[in-house]
């Protein structure tokens, strides 16, 4: 079967349109033989946002920019959107605006609302929202640094007028040569510290020798309190306490008068009586040393002993007797 030149032109044009049409809808970046939603958002700015930019959701790009347009009663913006995805989209979910980096313009991600179950049907309008940038994120909090900034420098060039205003030119000086005195004292404190460093360098073997007797002594502390802890000086100080106990019990007892040493140091008639007997033996050792032959009488020819006489002073012996010469004679 043979077809004639006319069919053949016929079904070239109708091949040649179709191409055409085709090419024209994917250079668009529309599908012909897709099935797509298209949903409307408004926004008051969509700086940076372009006609085939991706329609995201959690990053998964679901369709794309379609149309934006100006709305000419309030001169808001009204973006189409096409959705290739099958995903079920809740009519409550919102359009996001945000940027997705420093490079490159704005995208559009769908924030689904998971907890309304009634689908959007096609052509109805989301809500928008808008995500500030990085950039302009920083740039939000970077106006009111900017502002405490300047008030800042403000201040600083008021104190440098003012220091300005002090210093003036015998200020000046004095700072200068303060100044160079710091200078000098630091390369005296660099010498200083030289030297001090050469004399370490110089005396380290005796610094090793006093580090090391200083361990020595450490060690023989260590095993001092050692010995100290081991010697129970718990029980020595309990038994201790006992005995400043015991002490304490015979400190009452003598000062309540117990005992003999109690009663010697507390009953007044005792005293007395030691007193007076005390002073009874004094006169009897007077009258010893004064007239012996009283008590001790060796006669070798048969004498006979003299009668006792009382002695002639009932007191304390401060010399001899008068008399008593010539009566012993």
């Amino acid at each position: 079967m043979k077809l004639s030149r006319e069919i053949k032109t016929a079904v070239l044009v109708i091949a040649s349109v179709v191409l055409f049409i085709w090419g024209y809808s994917f250079l668009k970046g529309k599908a012909l033989f897709a099935n797509y939603k298209t949903f409307f958002v408004t926004y008051t700015n969509v700086e940076g946002l372009v006609k085939s930019a991706p329609v995201t959701l959690n990053g998964l790009a679901i369709g794309k920019v379609n149309d934006i347009k100006i709305n000419e009663t309030d001169g808001s913006i009204v973006v189409e959107l096409q959705i290739t995805s099958d995903f079920p989209i809740s009519s409550t979910s919102a359009a996001v605006l945000y940027e997705p980096g420093f490079i490159g313009g704005k995208q559009i991600a769908i924030e689904p609302d998971f907890k309304n179950k009634t689908l959007a049907e096609d052509g109805q309008e989301l809500s928008g929202e808008l995500k500030l940038s990085l950039t302009a994120s920083i740039q939000e909090k970077l106006v009111p640094l900017q502002a405490k900034f300047e008030t800042v420098l403000v201040e600083v060039e008021k104190l440098l007028q003012g220091v300005n205003s002090v210093l003036d030119k015998k200020s000046q000086e004095n700072l200068k040569i303060t100044l160079a005195e710091l200078s000098k004292t630091m390369v005296e404190i660099h010498a200083a510290s030289a030297n001090v460093n050469s004399i370490l360098t110089d005396n380290k073997s005796d610094l090793k020798g006093v580090v090391t007797n200083f361990k020595k002594i450490s060690n023989d502390f260590a095993k001092i309190s050692d010995s100290i802890s081991k010697a129970d000086l718990g029980k020595t100080v309990k038994n201790f306490n006992t005995s400043l106990a015991k002490v304490d019990a015979i400190l009452l007892d003598l000062n309540a008068g117990k005992g003999s040493a109690g009663k010697l140091l507390k009953d007044d008639a005792l005293y007395s009586n030691l007193k007076s007997t005390t002073k009874e033996m004094e006169l009897l050792l007077q009258d010893v040393r004064l007239f012996p032959t009283r008590y001790i009488n060796v006669s070798v020819f048969g004498k006979k002993n003299k009668p006792y006489v009382s002695p002639v002073q009932d007191s304390v012996f401060v010399g001899p007797v008068k008399g008593a010469k010539s009566k012993e004679k």
